[in-house]
Formats: structure tokens, sequence, C-alpha cells
């Protein structure tokens, strides 16, 4: 799939069918999630991969609107150091914005289908994880093939008007 089509193929799937994402697939999405950018080249991120059914399921409990974790194929945490300092915990979340998105377009190229949640309850996000007292995990973005209705560019989005958004030259 060429970058244009996967921008606009990609939308937040929240049902996947039940079929596994070939190694090659989900290390080619890890790769790009690599890859992304990061606030000077910081890369305070790790990421782990769930496969485990059980323990998509516990882990899909972190969050109210998490659901889509338990049946995916695969779910991705995006793990960061903890924090107090404001001005790190933000580079880190736009850094993490970033690999969000790098995950969600490389998925989209794959015909894979791709959702974000938030973290709720770490202690039980640490446990499913295994994360070391230092990290927390901040997104999970759940991955699978959609059940139903293939990725494919979406001619007519549900999104503001172009001149409503875009303001050139100033407001």
């Amino acid at each position: 799939m060429e970058t244009w089509d996967a921008i606009r193929s990609r939308r937040n799937v929240r049902a996947f069918a039940d079929s596994p994402i070939e190694a090659r697939d989900l290390d080619r999405v890890l790769e790009a999630a690599r890859r992304s950018p990061s606030s000077m080249n910081q890369q305070a991120w790790d990421f782990v991969v769930l496969t485990d059914r059980e323990r998509l399921v516990r882990l899909a409990r972190v969050w109210r609107y998490a659901e889509h974790v338990a049946s995916s194929a695969a779910t991705i945490a995006l793990v960061a150091p903890s924090t107090s300092d404001p001005d790190e915990r933000e580079t880190i979340q736009f850094d993490l914005g970033q690999v969000s998105m790098t995950i969600m377009l490389a998925a989209a190229d794959l015909g894979i289908g791709t959702c974000h949640a938030a973290v709720a309850d770490q202690a039980l996000a640490r446990d499913v994880l295994g994360l070391p007292g230092d990290r927390e995990c901040m997104w999970l973005i759940s991955l699978g093939r959609p059940k139903g209705r293939a990725l494919a560019p979406i001619e007519r989005p549900d999104r503001r008007a172009i001149d409503d958004v875009v303001h050139r030259e100033g407001w």
C-alpha cells in the first residue's frame, strides 16, 4: 500500500478476526516503531508485545475502553520511564504520540487494523507486562486483521471540512 493510501485507510478497529499476525509483519511494525522520531533522540521507550490470549484478556482490564485488547492478535504496550518532571513527561508523551502513529500507519500498510487505549490501572499493567518499578505503561495499541470490513481508503471521512481546520497565514 502507498503511504497516502495507508493514511486514508487507517481507522480505529475494535473488532478483530480470529487470526494471528505473521511474525514478519509484527516485526516490521515494531521496526517502524523503533525508527520513530524522538526529541533529542532520547528514545525513552520500550515496547512489550503480547500475543498470549489470557494475558491480553487481563491487560484489557487496565482501562474501561480497552476491551478491544482482549480480542486482538497482538497488543504493543508503550512503556516509558516513570517521572514526576512535567517537562520530561510531556516530551515522552509527544514522542510516544509519534510512535503510536508510526505503528498505526505501518500496520495499515500491511492491512492490519489498530486501536489505541490509555492505561488507568498501572498496578495491573505492571503485573501483566512484568515491568520494573521504574517504568510505567503509557499506552496500548491493539493489532489484528479487521473483522468484517478490511482496511481500504476512506473517500469521505467523518472529519471537519478542510476550510474549517486550516488557517493560512494566520487565523
